[in-house]
């Protein structure tokens, strides 16, 4: 997950009172920006460096408001960036734990530590579950990570990443080339620009959507709701499937219940899966699949997954990540 998808009036209200709010990364602002770069930690320590981050007891750390009554502490390393963009301020951290992150306005959105069971889980189920998926498009994941486990299916012949914050996707280059190394393969067509209006001109034209969405707060409202997923329905070629992801269980149940009740008004077929990210509060993480035809009646879908090139799917985790916890399939009301 990535550019915002995890958003700071959620986690704490951390900007300044009064302050305006700041647009999701794939949604349009026109701020200004400064770029601010460190080498390490003391010149972050000379310079102004976030107000998340600060120093205790001869270490740096980073703490995440996630709510007024939880709080989560990073020990860092070092800070490597610090930018400005016209959406939201980026710092790419290096953490004891979990290796480098990318952070936005003080949300941690992905470590080196643990991107990659995010990033295959939203991945490679939905092209596993499609048979023969061409066209795919991301919208959101700047950080390049959905793009890499995409271009790992020998039939995709090309990958659209809509992404607004060109910065991010720049950050990301230079310092999470793990994340981001795939974007110039040759089947990638980048397009820094509102993703929201993308989809609004596009039709009958991706077998794959990724959503890879921020918190339903503020202009991000609109990627919960009915117009912009109709929009998602209708950029789809016949047989084709979206995923989103839909928050924790834990920390935002009325978020997953909201998602999976516009999914069902327009797709015949939906389901949500989870996967332990620990990086997100509560590790617990879901994701909602639209789908205009039914995928499981080919109960050898799993034999699709790419396993060979991945460190957390596998055939049988796939099949098992549709097991639902009990709280929530009654939340959901599902029989699944």
């Amino acid at each position: 997950m990535s550019v915002g998808d995890r958003s700071p009036a959620v986690k704490g209200q951390q900007k300044a009172e009064g302050s305006a709010p700041r647009a999701p990364a794939f949604l349009s602002s026109g701020s200004a920006f400064v770029i601010l770069a460190f080498g390490d930690v003391q010149g972050v320590k000379e310079m102004n460096r976030p107000e998340y981050i600060q120093e205790r007891d001869g270490a740096l750390w980073l703490t995440e408001v996630e709510s007024g009554h939880l709080k989560l502490n990073w020990r860092l390393k070092n800070v490597l960036h610090v930018e400005r963009s016209p959406f939201q301020e980026i710092v790419i951290v290096d953490t004891e734990t979990f290796g480098r992150a990318l952070v936005l306005d003080g949300v941690v959105q992905t470590t080196e530590g643990d991107e990659f069971i995010y990033n295959e889980m939203i991945s490679h189920v939905p092209l596993a579950l499609h048979p023969n998926p061409k066209q795919v498009l991301v919208i959101g994941g700047g950080d390049g990570g959905a793009v890499r486990e995409c271009l790992k299916y020998p039939s995709v012949e090309r990958v659209d990443l809509v992404e607004i914050d060109e910065q991010v996707t720049s950050a990301c280059r230079t310092y999470l080339p793990e994340l981001a190394g795939q974007l110039d393969d040759p089947r990638v067509r980048t397009r820094f620009e509102d993703g929201v209006q993308y989809i609004k001109g596009v039709e009958n034209q991706y077998d794959v959507i990724i959503v890879d969405s921020s918190d339903p707060i503020g202009p991000a409202t609109v990627l919960f709701e009915e117009p912009f997923y109709r929009s998602v329905k209708a950029a789809l070629r016949p047989g084709g499937i979206m995923v989103c992801q839909s928050e924790s269980p834990l920390f935002y149940l009325p978020v997953l219940q909201n998602t999976r009740r516009v999914l069902n008004e327009l797709f015949p077929v939906t389901r949500t899966y989870w996967a332990p990210v620990p990086t997100y509060p509560g590790a617990l993480w879901t994701f909602t699949l639209g789908c205009l035809f039914d995928p499981f009646e080919d109960s050898g879908w799993t034999r699709r997954i790419r396993e060979e090139s991945t460190r957390h799917v596998t055939a049988e985790l796939a099949e098992g990540s549709f097991a639902l916890p009990a709280f929530v399939r009654r939340a959901l009301g599902v029989v699944e």
